[in-house]
């Protein structure tokens, strides 16, 4: 199984499949992102919630236990080097979304299970 590389700034890597040409084609035209197929493509629907913990770990840069709207436009470099920035529009339909107790932020306890949800 192929590894793709979360770019964190460390040399960490999470197994999972290399993401389709569909997602690197979809992952750089504007204002097309859709979270549920997202997570369907990379295959985090599938993972268990321990290892959607660990890629949520790696996408929270500053490790605050919460991924923020800053974070969050940046979610498709993190899962194919040629990724784009998400719009505005897109990271709030994103944090919209996973942000379940409306604090602005997706954190790490009763959020991450959004990703399963297909919310």
């Amino acid at each position: 199984m192929a590894a793709v590389r979360l770019t964190s700034g460390t040399d960490r890597c999470l197994p999972f499949q290399t993401p389709p040409v569909s997602l690197r084609q979809r992952s750089t035209v504007a204002e097309s992102f859709c979270h549920k197929k997202f997570f369907e493509i990379v295959g985090l629907k599938k993972k268990s919630q321990e290892d959607v913990k660990k890629v949520f770990h790696i996408l929270d840069k500053d490790q605050s236990g919460f991924i923020e709207e800053d974070e969050l436009k940046f979610v498709l470099k993190g899962f194919t080097p040629d990724g784009r920035d998400l719009s505005d529009k897109e990271t709030k339909m994103l944090l919209a979304a996973g942000d379940k107790d409306g604090d602005g932020k997706i954190g790490i306890e009763g959020d991450v299970c959004w990703v399963h949800k297909g919310n």
